[in-house]
């Protein structure tokens, strides 16, 4: 599956935060890539907390700010980062009394439509991907492939569960048992997070919640999303006399030194200095979230 129709909002927002001009702004925050908990020196698309918080802060206490909008393109990740975000954009819209519209690119999946539900509104092109309301994890059984080659495998815990689904052991079904209740765990939070965001708007006679993808049109349909519409119309249309300006978070050195690059739908690995082995399976897992969507 290659659904490659381009993003709908890319070429249609403003470039860097612009000069003040006395007239008010709509405040626009990429939330782009996948969403884990580190980024490394080098530079990557990735969503969590600490990448975000800055661009966040400024967009809400921008001069003249009239609603902060969201463009979101993630395929998931890190159930805890998303929540994080999250919570501070809750958290910056309330002591702000700032509006937040949502608007889904090409996809808003899993932890990317936990971010999604952090605004009041939320809007789909109709090609958009939006939902994949629930948890995986995944990983490699190693234990041939160290038997072949003659390797051996020593471990050493303290505490029977210490080395719990360790790739490099046969899995066990009492270890399988747990991860699947810590699943379930995170996926009653998740659906507890969409109801109290979305509440009447969704169907009530669909079952949203098995982890499956809509198209933004069929996500209408569901309650999932408020509108179909790109971010150049819809902030046109509701804020008439205002200025979108996108909010950037500030590059790390690397980055404006022009070392590196950046995890995308599209992209290739980026070199990195101190440790390429964990940044190739970094790569490989974050591409791996994104194929799963055709990206």
């Amino acid at each position: 599956m290659n659904l490659r129709f381009g993003s709908a909002l890319s070429s249609v927002l403003p470039g860097p935060l612009a000069a003040a001009t006395g007239s008010p702004t709509i405040s626009v925050v990429r939330l782009q890539g996948v969403i884990a908990a580190t980024t490394g020196p080098v530079p990557r698309a990735v969503i969590n907390i600490t990448a975000v918080e800055d661009a966040l802060r400024r967009a809400f206490t921008a001069d003249r700010v009239q609603a902060v909008a969201l463009a979101i393109n993630s395929p998931g990740g890190s159930a805890t980062q998303s929540a994080l975000v999250a919570d501070r954009i809750r958290g910056l819209a309330q002591e702000h009394e700032v509006p937040v519209l949502a608007f889904c690119e090409d996809v808003a999946a899993s932890g990317g439509y936990w971010l999604a539900c952090a605004a009041d509104e939320i809007y789909a092109h109709p090609t958009s991907l939006v939902g994949s309301i629930g948890v995986v994890s995944g990983g490699f059984g190693l234990t041939g492939l160290i038997e072949r080659y003659g390797i051996e495998r020593r471990l050493h815990t303290a505490g029977a569960n210490k080395a719990r689904l360790d790739p490099f052991q046969p899995e066990k079904t009492e270890d399988v048992e747990w991860l699947l209740g810590m699943q379930g765990e995170l996926h009653e939070l998740f659906i507890e997070w969409v109801r109290s965001r979305r509440g009447t708007t969704l169907a009530e006679d669909a079952d949203l919640f098995t982890g499956e993808v809509w198209t933004g049109r069929r996500a209408k349909e569901l309650g999932l999303v408020d509108d179909l519409g790109t971010a150049r119309d819809v902030l046109a249309r509701r804020f008439p006399d205002a200025e979108p300006v996108t909010v950037e978070p500030r590059r790390p050195l690397l980055a404006r030194l022009g070392i590196g690059g950046v995890l995308g739908p599209a992209s290739v690995p980026a070199a990195t200095l101190t440790d390429p082995i964990g940044a190739a399976l970094e790569w490989v897992e974050h591409r791996s979230l994104w194929s799963r969507f055709g990206l």
